[in-house]
């Protein structure tokens, strides 16, 4: 099984070169940092890309920021793999017809040093654990620099984070590791086959009070997939977690793709970010 989703996870990201190019899709208010930003710990560099709400220029108001890897797949058509999540025309959407605007932060995932980047503990088939190293990245390089250009709601309790897949596994560990810097975290279709370590680690740390996890998982993305998931919900219920801080679905049918995380992304920003 690791062997099939190494190779399902790696061309998600590297994509075919033969592949017809697909036309361009960010709206207008979806930005390419130019610069790039180097990453302390492993001696190499990132680029990010920024969602800024609609009336970012006219309102003079500060925001909410939900910070996302995988950035190439958020956003554009163009630079995805298998199809975008529409990131940005769903949150344009929700400010016209729920008045909530946040700013979204999607950092560049690393290609083939994806699998290692996004990866809390080591595994003996895909080698050293960098997700430390690329969660200090976030939090002491790519934030500071973001709440000192935007306007930025700066505390935790505004702050989220959200992946898919191995960034479903390495935002659970941000919200436990880094619960100082985000209250809100999105997990979708987490790799917690990656290692066992996961469950232990969930126990010995804790969340704090106030923060929320969206945990999502697709019916069709494998046996395996869905009994890890439903053994993390359970611990996460025994150690206390209650609808109020934990929402734990098993979705009829979802795959493990952008398409299915596409249709979900809007009902698990409305969670996040409903007033308490």
């Amino acid at each position: 099984m690791k062997q099939f989703y190494f190779l399902c996870l790696t061309l998600l990201i590297i994509g075919c070169t033969e592949q017809k190019p697909r036309p361009a899709s960010a709206t207008d208010n979806v930005f390419v940092v130019e610069h790039f930003f180097q990453i302390p710990e492993l001696n190499r560099t990132r680029q990010i890309r920024i969602y800024l709400p609609p009336n970012y220029e006219s309102s003079g108001q500060s925001y909410p920021v939900l910070y996302m890897h995988d950035a190439q797949n958020l956003f554009d058509d163009a630079t995805s793999y298998a199809g975008e999540w529409g990131v940005d025309e769903t949150l344009n959407q929700l400010h016209e017809e729920n008045q909530l605007s946040l700013i979204v932060v999607g950092i560049d995932n690393g290609s083939d040093k994806r699998m290692n980047e996004l990866s809390p503990w080591s595994n003996e088939d895909f080698g050293v654990a960098e997700g430390e190293a690329y969660m200090k990245f976030i939090v002491a390089t790519i934030k500071p620099f973001i709440d000192s250009k935007y306007r930025t709601l700066k505390e935790a309790k505004h702050t989220a984070i959200m992946g898919s897949s191995m960034g479903g596994l390495i935002s659970h560990y941000a919200g436990f590791e880094f619960a100082d810097s985000f209250s809100k975290i999105g997990i979708f279709s987490p790799s917690y086959w990656f290692s066992e370590e996961v469950y232990e680690f969930s126990q010995v740390n804790k969340l704090t009070s106030d923060s929320k996890l969206y945990m999502l998982m697709g019916g069709d993305e494998g046996h395996d997939m869905v009994e890890n998931f439903n053994k993390m919900t359970l611990q996460l219920k025994s150690a206390g977690m209650n609808d109020a801080n934990l929402s734990a679905s098993v979705v009829l049918n979802g795959e493990h793709n952008e398409a299915f995380w596409r249709s979900e992304f809007k009902r698990a920003i409305l969670w996040l970010f409903r007033e308490s």
